[in-house]
């Protein structure tokens, strides 16, 4: 994984410092668990030197296949971008759902390993110190939520705290090869064939699964090609050398100081690492506490690295309606928070219950990794199978011989871990990635399909910063979309037929009351409109049902003298309020109270509902209720909202300035024949809003030329498109003013609203579903009616259920 690369690499010693972080830091804590389960076995002598063959075998190929990658995917998808483009969307969830596992398992393997490495030097961490929590798992959990502090602060703030401890790690392993050579000369890991044929067969292929993790985060180096300087070959190349100094630099230590620790260290010494007793051996005072040091903080840059690269993960994910938008939201730091404050709670759970050895969680860890290569792998190869279709040579074959060849045995390896800790853990993956998935699958299909533009936004980021950068590439914008050079989104839409020449004005307004001042303050608001649209008003009062009186045949309802006196308070809030200025009419239900208010509404063709809402979110409002956020679920009828920060503006209504976001689709045009109703009647200043999807450039580091030239062009479109509205209502006569700004809708629309000084904001809502989805799907309809001090104009949009002109519903 990398950290936050704030320019371009000019050479592939800059990329290897970048990226190279989490195979680097490899041979710290993998040969602990292979080591004991050999020399336990008493097979070591036998088939220690195969299994290290085996994995330096396989770093050849997978290496030699990364660079076909490479040198196709240039634009910092990597493995992930060729998997979706031969394989398709499914390959997408599968992807994401394994690197969330994985991101979440370098984290606890790396602080795993980083207190092995402090309780290596102060033992008494080993023992329990407090509630019965040894002094490991303390410390693990305390770094943990450090860490995750850290990087929701932002990129810059933890490429400052964690530095770039990469060239440390190299610095120090590369000591451990010349201390070694010198102290104990040359001896490469020694190759028995007998360790290919049983009994060793077993031990061989164990130890091979237990130092594969010596391969993970070799994947990061595809997704940096994006990040160099020069023309796609050039960067190609560069990314190739980065990933040839890493390797090359792990893979000469398990050769060259693997032996030696095999040599000089006890594997069953449960109080020191193997790694610390060989530098200890190896290495001068005070080195070895020097190289400590190093371990602890290049395993904290590692597992600060994962967090990055879930928060990162979520970004691209929310892009493109894979995951609730919650989850991918953007602290004032610009980074995804939550989904660090998750993988910090998993691994503290973790910590807890499963305890704090690297151990428990490697084998696991390159499971994942190896799913991934595996699938890169065979992706490659379908590709080389068509390009020899296309134009065969010699070359192409040989080339996809030994592709198939790193397929072969990625798929392999991966079967190898999965058997050896299906048990022991391996098992989760096959629960969580077909739950991952599913719960992809349904926020796609609940949320649709992102515009083109959005969805390749989504596709870089998941890539890029899936290694920690702030941004790694796009495409050109001519490259977006289709061969000629135009992308799907630079055609600049007309403004939608269904609204022009269209008027709505309200002709019955209902409010509803439940009895309190605080659903009473609607009522001058209520009454404003009613009088200058000459409409009819229906002041409703609906008796909730108990929750169990719905299912018991039988059981009491609201009395008659609990209607009577409903009835009464309704009356006199009618004198009170109205007197004889105003024909106001009375009602009385029972029932649920969302659905009761929808049907009275439809009954009687109340075109305009004028309600109040607490502004409850998120949890509080999934436990306590809200019937405004309830009725919204299930209304087609357009409501007229009053937020809490709004009380002032619906005591002293005044409709002068109106804001109106659209985002060019039809949907949201759907509110322009009220705005039209509204301006015949009052004299009004409209502002048209349009948020561009592409954030701010300066985001995006190395990048930034990039997404500043496709935030322009996204700038452009949407200007063209506000004009083209802008001119149909201006031939109305309406005083209409255009604005494009920022990138999150509801912020940037709560900001315009708030220094124009907006009376009323117009805008479409979707029907979300109940409680939790409600909470995690959200809406930015819902985040107005929590946050805005102007008063909500909402028009539910709900395709999938529309009411019939009976009152029935049709899909």
């Amino acid at each position: 994984m990398a950290h936050a690369v704030s320019r371009k690499l000019s050479n592939s010693f800059e990329g290897a410092l970048a990226g190279g972080g989490d195979p680097a830091t490899s041979p710290l804590y993998v040969f602990g668990p292979f080591l004991k389960l050999i020399v336990v076995a008493g097979v070591a002598q036998v088939t220690f030197g195969a299994s290290i063959w085996l994995v330096i075998l396989t770093v050849a190929v997978v290496s030699a296949m990364y660079r076909l990658v490479m040198r196709w995917v240039t634009d910092g998808s990597g493995g992930s971008g060729l998997t979706e483009e031969e394989f398709g969307g499914w390959a997408v969830k599968i992807n994401a759902g394994i690197t969330f596992i994985e991101y979440t398992l370098t984290f606890l393997v790396s602080v795993a390993a980083l207190v092995t490495f402090i309780a290596d030097r102060f033992p008494v961490l080993n023992q329990p110190l407090l509630l019965g929590l040894t002094g490991r798992a303390i410390v693990a959990i305390g770094l943990s939520v450090l860490t995750g502090w850290l990087v929701n602060l932002g990129p810059k703030v933890a490429a400052r705290v964690f530095g770039p401890a990469t060239l440390a790690v190299l610095l120090l392993l590369w000591a451990m090869n010349v201390a070694t050579i010198w102290k104990l000369g040359l001896h490469l890991p020694p190759l028995h064939l007998r360790a290919f044929v049983p009994p060793y067969l077993t031990y061989t292929l164990g130890g091979y699964a237990r130092i594969l993790a010596l391969m993970t985060g070799i994947e990061v180096f595809a997704n940096l090609v994006a990040a160099y300087e020069g023309e796609p070959d050039e960067r190609a190349r560069k990314a190739f050398g980065s990933l040839l100094i890493i390797m090359g630099s792990t893979g000469a230590t398990m050769l060259i100081t693997g032996p030696a620790i095999f040599r000089v260290a006890d594997p069953l010494n449960e109080h020191v690492s193997v790694f610390t007793q060989t530098m200890d051996y190896l290495l001068p005072d005070p080195l070895p506490y020097l190289g400590t040091l190093i371990g602890v903080v290049v395993l904290l840059s590692a597992s600060a690295a994962s967090a990055q690269g879930i928060q990162n993960l979520a970004l691209g994910l929310k892009d493109r309606h894979y995951i609730p938008p919650t989850l991918g939201k953007r602290n004032k730091y610009d980074v995804a928070d939550k989904p660090v404050w998750l993988e910090v709670a998993i691994v503290s759970v973790a910590f807890l219950l499963f305890g704090t050895s690297e151990e428990t969680y490697l084998a696991l860890y390159a499971a994942g990794v190896f799913i991934l290569l595996s699938m890169t792998a065979w992706a490659a190869s379908k590709r080389l199978v068509r390009e020899l279709r296309a134009a065969y040579s010699l070359g192409h074959l040989l080339t996809l011989l030994g592709t198939v060849v790193a397929a072969i045995l990625t798929t392999v390896a991966t079967a190898i871990i999965f058997a050896e800790r299906l048990q022991e853990g391996a098992w989760m993956y096959f629960v969580f990635i077909p739950a991952l998935y599913a719960a992809f699958t349904y926020f796609r299909n609940r949320l649709g399909a992102p515009s083109p533009i959005k969805e390749r936004l989504g596709e870089l980021e998941e890539a890029m910063w899936g290694v920690g950068m702030p941004f790694g590439g796009l495409k050109p914008a001519t490259a977006i979309g289709n061969p000629s050079g135009t992308a799907e989104w630079a055609t600049i839409p007309a403004p939608g037929e269904g609204w022009r020449g269209r008027v709505i004005r309200p002709t019955h307004v209902l409010v509803p009351l439940d009895g309190s001042p605080y659903a009473e303050r609607v009522l001058p608001l209520a009454s404003f409109v009613a009088r200058r649209f000459h409409a009819a008003l229906t002041l409703l009062s609906v008796l909730p049902r108990s929750a169990l009186s719905r299912w018991i045949v039988g059981s009491p309802q609201p009395d008659r003298m609990a209607r009577e006196a409903r009835a009464a308070y309704l009356a006199d809030v009618a004198k009170r309020i109205y007197g004889n200025s105003i024909k106001v009419d009375t009602v009385v239900a029972v029932g649920s109270v969302p659905q009761t208010i929808d049907d009275i509404a439809h009954e009687r063709g109340a075109d305009l509902l004028v309600i109040s809402t607490h502004g409850r979110s998120g949890v509080r409002r999934w436990l306590m209720g809200s019937t405004a956020s309830a009725i919204l679920h299930i209304t087609t009828v357009p409501t007229l909202l009053v937020p809490p920060g709004a009380e002032n503006r619906a005591q002293s209504p005044r409709f002068m300035k109106v804001l109106v976001p659209l985002d060019g689709s039809e949907y949201a045009e759907r509110v322009l024949p009220y705005l039209r109703g509204l301006a015949g009647v009052f004299d009004l200043d409209v502002i048209l809003l349009h948020v561009p999807v592409v954030p701010e450039a300066e985001l995006y580091g190395p990048m930034a030329d990039v997404v500043a030239q496709l935030r322009q062009q996204a700038l452009e479109h949407g200007k063209a498109y506000l004009e083209n509205v802008a001119a149909v209502l201006r031939e109305d006569g309406l005083r209409v003013r255009t604005l494009i700004t920022g990138y999150d809708p509801a912020d940037t629309i709560l900001q315009v609203a708030e220094q124009e000084d907006v009376d009323v904001i117009m805008t479409t809502t979707h029907g979300r579903g109940a409680g939790l989805e409600r909470i995690l799907i959200g809406s930015v309809a819902e985040r107005l009616a929590h946050h805005t001090h102007s008063l909500l104009f909402l028009l539910p949009i709900h395709e999938r259920r529309r009411r019939s002109q009976n009152g029935g519903e049709q899909p």
